[in-house]
């Protein structure tokens, strides 16, 4: 089955990228930017008038926003084994993780990355920022709670949420006053997990490179 990916480095496209690469799907990326000053794709805006990514096209469809691609993908493709069944008692716990991820820790990271979106003024958005901050080490906090002993975010079954918690903490930046992962040493274990797949190492071999140099 043949997909099509707006794709840019950086951005929520490398975790459907990773979820791609899990399935076994064909598939083309699309370069795009997230840079706020470079203009997009007409083709993308056509399909997202927000000028965001990932945006996914299969056939003559298309849909955008990660977590909605997330669900799309491992439902449409069972035997990846990627999320639980309908039926299954992990369902809610599975769904309700990425929507909290979608609302919740993107929206914290939105305000410290992209204050003017929260702002009236110039003046006011080093405000935005700092709660931004503080909003990411409360969500984080929430999820390292929830994963607990567990040996992945919804138990001992490894599944797309684990990908997506992977994604959100490449975007953790301490030079920005973000809390590191070792603060979350349960979120650390799974991200450090998910981090030697194959796939993460195809898609996110720059930045795990980067963060090798940084350490050494």
């Amino acid at each position: 089955m043949d997909y099509k990916l707006f794709y840019a480095l950086g951005s929520a496209a490398m975790g459907v990228r990773v979820l791609l690469e899990e399935i076994g799907a064909s598939y083309e990326l699309i370069q795009t930017t997230i840079a706020m000053d470079e203009p997009r794709p007409p083709e993308q805006l056509a399909l997202n008038p927000n000028g965001w990514v990932p945006v996914l096209i299969w056939g003559d469809n298309a849909m955008y926003e990660c977590a909605a691609i997330t669900v799309f993908l491992c439902d449409r493709h069972p035997a990846a084994d990627l999320a639980p069944a309908i039926e299954d008692a992990e369902r809610g716990l599975y769904l309700q993780t990425l929507v909290y991820f979608s609302n919740s820790v993107q929206n914290a990271f939105q305000l410290n990355y992209y204050p003017d979106r929260f702002a009236d003024t110039p003046a006011d958005e080093p405000s935005a920022q700092r709660r931004g901050i503080r909003r990411l080490r409360e969500t984080w906090n929430v999820i390292d709670d929830q994963i607990g002993d567990n040996e992945w975010v919804l138990g001992e079954r490894f599944s797309a949420a684990d990908i997506y918690l992977f994604m959100l903490t490449t975007w953790l930046n301490t030079s920005r006053g973000h809390p590191g992962t070792d603060e979350f040493p349960n979120v650390k274990r799974v991200a450090d997990a998910v981090m030697s797949r194959p796939s993460v190492q195809l898609v996110y071999e720059q930045w795990i490179k980067e963060q090798q140099n940084d350490e050494s």
